[in-house]
């Protein structure tokens, strides 16, 4: 008899988004009047940049004709796209990378939860209190911990807590931890580090031999200047850190799917014997042997984003959303909401009114402001009393969102 991986069965409930949409799903059923607006899930509702879709358009085209047809790439994406990722996302923050460290993916998502087949087991991870489910989740999928309590926190994984006490920087764990996870601008809380308390952390990590997965895909979002776009521009960063970024926030690539991992050359943990190896050649051997990479029209398209034309269309796009996250921060602050993020981030983070409990202000939300978010709690234990809006809609309809809430709960 087959038997499943048991620690499938530790997970708690349902994944979050899939519970959100079920509950909103039932909602919409019973209520088949009432317009819905939804500023739950990070999916983006811009179309395509002009110049993406061009540049999209022309690589099926090449498909079409057999003297520029293109079967298997190469695992680790196009050369070409990765020498214009690091001429212009990298070399203007003064990061100097080389082709072969960056690796073309379909999406951040994906690298984040594959990057745990490279390390083994008996690491002990750290990872911020709320979180993006997937880091833990993916953990307890591969049975790096075991059970978890009552409050939904997993034995064997180290949390740092980020609320609004501690201006949501989390602490260096007190014990001695081998994987760090670090997200930074951050989702959920919509925060961002600067530039000396990532130093902390990688300070901590070259001391340590520690490894911090960075997750940047929402650094595009950064308008304040000073704040760190990549890990990499902190010194001794090289050393200790693995960073992925996206294009679905950046481009509205959530449905072409797309990303990147940088694995610097350097950088290398041991072997139970001690012996130091390279992450790169680990990576890179798990990719080859793993995926087959991204289709050759989704890289021309990607590859067009960073174009002069290209770049000008989606700093346009971003603008909107970060336009839209100022509408819900200032609209809800003004109703006597605490809100944080929303100024570097598309996510605002607020405090539920009346000390609520995260999933009972997503039902109240959505019976009496038919307003759809996301529960705090569904980050994590940390995440509880507070709820995440995201930036990623309509202006008109954000602007009718933060009516409903002001009439509501306003002053």
């Amino acid at each position: 008899m087959a038997h499943i991986n048991d620690n499938y069965l530790k997970l708690q409930a349902g994944y979050l988004f899939p519970e959100i949409g079920r509950r909103v799903q039932q909602f919409a059923a019973a209520n088949p009047d009432a317009r819905l607006i939804r500023l739950g899930i990070g999916d983006v509702t811009r179309p395509l940049a002009p110049a993406v879709v061009e540049a999209f358009h022309a690589g099926i085209d090449d498909l079409a004709r057999r003297e520029s047809f293109h079967g298997y790439g190469p695992e680790h994406g196009y050369q070409w796209l990765s020498e214009v990722i690091i001429e212009k996302a990298y070399k203007p923050l003064g990061v100097e990378l080389k082709a072969a460290e960056v690796f073309i993916s379909d999406g951040s998502k994906c690298d984040t939860a594959n990057i745990l087949d490279i390390f083994a087991l008996d690491n002990k991870i750290a990872i911020c209190d709320p979180v993006y489910p997937v880091y833990i989740d993916t953990n307890v999928m591969i049975g790096r911990s075991g059970e978890a309590d009552s409050r939904g926190y997993y034995e064997g994984i180290t949390y740092l807590p980020m609320t609004a006490e501690n201006n949501f920087t989390p602490a260096l764990p007190v014990e001695k931890v081998d994987i760090i996870y670090l997200c930074y601008p951050n989702n959920p809380t919509g925060t961002v580090a600067t530039r000396e308390q990532l130093q902390v952390w990688v300070d901590y990590a070259v001391a340590n031999e520690s490894i911090i997965l960075f997750d940047a895909a929402y650094e595009a979002f950064i308008r304040q200047p000073g704040i760190p776009h990549s890990i990499y521009e902190i010194p001794g960063a090289k050393n200790c850190a693995i960073e992925f970024r996206s294009f679905s926030k950046t481009a509205g690539f959530t449905g072409v799917r797309c990303g990147l991992t940088i694995v610097p050359e350097e950088l290398g943990a041991r072997t139970f014997g001690g012996e130091k190896i390279a992450l790169n050649q680990l990576w890179n051997r798990r990719q080859g042997t793993k995926f087959n990479g991204v289709s050759y029209p989704v890289q021309k398209a990607a590859a067009a984003v960073y174009s002069d034309e290209g770049w000008t269309q989606i700093t346009a796009t971003i603008d909107y959303y970060l336009h839209n996250a100022r509408l819900i921060r200032e609209g809800l602050t003004a109703a006597g909401i605490t809100c944080f993020g929303g100024e570097n981030s598309p996510y605002i983070w607020l405090k539920t009114p009346e000390e609520m409990a995260s999933w009972d202000f997503f039902d109240k939300l959505l019976s009496e402001c038919h307003v759809v978010g996301t529960p705090g709690s569904g980050f994590g234990p940390s995440g509880e009393g507070y709820f995440r809006l995201s930036a990623f809609g309509d202006v008109e309809d954000v602007k009718e969102a933060v009516k409903r809430l002001r009439d509501r709960w306003g002053c």
